[in-house]
């Protein structure tokens, strides 16, 4: 892996990057018996304390551990300084890209986005038309996919606006660190993550509705059996607020409420981690039992925030994607800070040629697609899974974007056969309300199969904690 560049090593990793010094001259120092024993006390630990990712589909059963790795990801502050201004700039213009198109359309009217690119998106929402929303945020937690390629620029990858998961192991993951190695925090100035919470309620409580003095806050979930439901009641109970279900809830003249022990309490703001079509019965899908009737009605009349906002989806299309540093210019009248991955739309006919002259060398993506699925690593396919996709491609190529194979950064990880690189992105996790804030820090995913480039948990991906260095 020597072409790619390295986290912790340069100059072929003869050479430990200054800002990984501290720690290397510390693992240098550890036994491999010492290491195997924290490993084994991590796994313990996260399986004690329920920390699971459920996977459908595995044979194996409905949840399983997601692999912790004890060698963090470590960046330097000015690197992070940069990160985070083009993070807070991409979803200042995300933010405002859905509020115009969903009032104004002036992006449209201008020709910077084709108007079939919006309307004809599975994820837009007309019934959002003309609704004001508090503050006019609708991404209030983003979760922006960056990746690090060349010469160890950052790109972003993917904006994840709708539900983004992974914080929570975010926190987990720097907790189990202080555990197991708590001399490693004496020798390192290390930003906090555990304000996150705080952070977070601090802004849903920001967006409450018009008039609402002391918003009363909860997590909405769709139950034990979704795959991120640990992240939902840990979120709910380091904010301090309930965990509901739809079935916890009702709506009666355009308020929500909460059904409790003592009575209907009014409902202000509603973190929800379950998709559109599940919110409202009576609007969107007929036979969802988890959402609650009536509830688009009350958040019409203002009397209820929704984060995220229905109808943000839009924007994280990756048939949008393409745009983003088009509505940055659009909107704010500033250069991108942070460059997209060079992206080719299947839907135009010189891309669509290009993809398919090229499939062997490309990631060819749904543009509905999430998790891992539904896409192409050309390089580590098969001649007949590539000419298996090039027919799915062919038969819709408005359905498919395609990138070229970015050589994905990667840092020195344990596997099975001791420390060896392998590739990884991070998932910083951005707040908007009154202000654009996050936490200095973020989920690290690794690929720990050797060569393999899918990071996503549900395809065997692992995580590390991500140290931001703050001198």
């Amino acid at each position: 892996m020597s072409n790619f560049f390295d986290e912790m090593y340069s100059d072929g990793a003869v050479s430990v990057r200054k800002h990984y010094d501290e720690f290397a001259a510390w693992l240098s120092s550890q036994s491999t018996e010492t290491i195997a024993r924290k490993r084994a006390e991590s796994d313990l630990i996260f399986r004690r304390v329920g920390i699971t990712f459920a996977v459908y589909g595995n044979d194996a059963g409905t949840e399983r551990l997601i692999p912790f790795d004890i060698i963090p990801r470590i960046i330097h502050a000015a690197e992070w300084t940069k990160l985070e201004a083009g993070l807070v700039q991409r979803v200042k213009a995300l933010n405002m890209f859905i509020h115009d198109i969903y009032h104004g359309q002036k992006i449209i009217k201008a020709g910077v986005i084709p108007a079939e690119q919006i309307f004809q998106n599975a994820q837009y929402r007309p019934e959002m038309q003309d609704v004001d929303v508090a503050s006019d945020i609708y991404a209030h937690i983003a979760g922006v996919d960056i990746v690090r390629a060349g010469e160890g620029e950052f790109y972003v990858l993917e904006d994840n606006l709708r539900v983004p998961s992974g914080v929570s192991y975010m926190l987990e993951n720097r907790k189990m660190m202080m555990r197991l190695f708590p001399e490693l925090f004496t020798r390192h100035k290390i930003a906090p993550v555990d304000h996150y919470p705080d952070m977070l309620l601090d802004n849903l409580r920001s967006v409450a509705p018009v008039g609402v003095v002391d918003p009363t806050v909860v997590v909405m979930t769709p139950g034990m059996y979704n795959s991120a439901y640990f992240e939902h009641a840990f979120l709910a109970q380091q904010m301090g607020v309930e965990l509901v279900e739809g079935q916890d809830l009702f709506v009666k003249d355009n308020t929500v409420y909460m059904r409790t022990t003592r009575g209907p309490k009014r409902v202000d703001v509603i973190y929800r981690r379950i998709d559109d079509d599940y919110l409202d019965p009576l609007a969107f899908r007929a036979d969802s039992s988890l959402g609650v009737p009536g509830l688009l009605s009350a958040y019409r009349a203002g009397k209820v925030t929704l984060a995220n906002a229905i109808g943000t989806g839009v924007a994280d299309d990756k048939s949008i994607y393409p745009y983003v540093p088009d509505m940055i210019k659009f909107y704010l009248s500033e250069e991108p800070i942070l460059n997209n991955v060079p992206t080719y739309q299947c839907r135009k006919k010189e891309d669509l040629s290009y993809t398919l002259a090229n499939l062997e060398k490309l990631v060819v993506k749904e543009v509905h697609g999430a998790g891992g699925y539904g896409m192409l690593v050309g390089p580590a396919s098969t001649k007949q899974e590539i000419e298996d996709f090039r027919q799915r491609v062919i038969a819709k190529p408005d359905g498919y974007i395609a990138q070229p194979t970015l050589a994905l950064s990667v840092c020195p990880t344990y596997v099975e056969s001791g420390i060896a690189p392998r590739h990884l992105d991070l998932r910083p996790f951005v707040l908007s309300g009154k202000n654009v804030s996050m936490v200095k820090g973020g989920l690290t995913r690794v690929a720990l199969k050797e060569g393999s480039l899918v990071v996503n948990s549900s395809q065997g991906g692992g995580t590390k904690d991500t140290w931001i260095l703050e001198k």
